[in-house]
């Protein structure tokens, strides 16, 4: 377990996926992340590479060749080296193999980049194309937040408020985990989601382009939430599992086929691109209070 702290911040970042652990603000003695109890859903905060959510029958087609990837990717799965550390930051590597090219047949270094600043921790993904082609991939953050912060409050307390005026619909997911191909509306002129427990009953809110780049976690029973600022991510992902107390904020370059995908992973919807010997990276940050 690796450690970054300062005078506000403790945070513990595991080597098995470059997975943050835990995240205390140390003046409110709040801890702002999923603990990980497996009754409801083991992780805490996984990074979702090469892909974002599911393929269409765990299946890609790729210069004429068929590849076969789980939900999400590998990397939440393998271990990290450690590139860089000091108190306040750490840097993860992760570099393709023998392994990796089995079902992912492209050259590259995925780090992950940990700073605690302040009351904020930040978090940035950096992709390198090491190889001889064009890149393609996905990449997105999972990091699950604690509803409710404090002990006087409870779930249905909190609600995330958009820092514009959305008019978003969410896009349905099949039993497969794939996307459908008719929106339902959710938000209409607000910038407020209440929070309730049913609302991922039928998997998670799965949102294309919304106006917002940060989104808070706000209750009006406590001064205590969080803001999140998810940049430039295009798709965005909130989902809890069933009657669990968190709420995970998903930003995503990528998102999981739809029923309708013809598989090619070339035209699948929100794959990026990158050219040999480029750079790709984008970050999310959380300030907590």
């Amino acid at each position: 377990m690796f450690i970054l702290e300062n005078e506000v911040l403790k945070v513990q970042v595991a080597e098995r996926g470059a997975e943050l652990q835990s995240v205390v603000n140390k003046i409110f003695d709040i801890e702002y992340l999923w603990n990980g109890n497996p009754a409801f859903w083991p992780k805490h905060s996984p990074v979702l590479f090469p892909i974002v959510g599911s393929l269409k029958n765990n299946i890609y087609s790729y210069m004429g060749k068929s590849y076969q990837l789980p939900r999400h990717g590998f990397a939440r799965d393998m271990d990290f080296e450690t590139e860089k550390q000091s108190q306040k930051e750490i840097t993860f590597l992760l570099k393709s193999n023998t392994e990796t090219k089995k079902n992912y047949p492209f050259d590259f270094e995925f780090r992950i980049r940990y700073q605690v600043s302040g009351d904020e921790l930040s978090t940035e993904y950096i992709v390198s194309n090491t190889g001889k082609s064009l890149l393609l991939f996905s990449v997105g953050g999972h990091p699950a937040f604690r509803v409710p912060l404090t002990s006087d409050t409870g779930f249905s307390d909190y609600y995330l408020k958009f820092d514009e005026t959305e008019n978003l619909s969410r896009w349905p997911i099949s039993k497969d985990g794939l996307i459908l191909p008719q929106p339902l509306p959710l938000l209409e002129d607000t910038n407020r989601l209440n929070l309730d427990k049913s609302l991922f009953y039928q998997d998670a809110l799965v949102f294309k382009y919304p106006a917002s780049s940060e989104i808070s976690l706000l209750s009006a029973k406590t001064p205590h939430g969080l803001g999140f600022q998810m940049g430039e991510f295009p798709f965005l992902g909130i989902w809890s599992a069933k009657d669990a107390d968190f709420v995970c904020i998903e930003p995503w370059c990528g998102i999981a086929d739809s029923v309708n995908s013809n598989q090619q992973l070339e035209q699948k919807e929100g794959i990026e691109k990158l050219s040999p010997g480029k750079l790709f990276s984008r970050q999310w940050h959380v300030k907590t209070f």
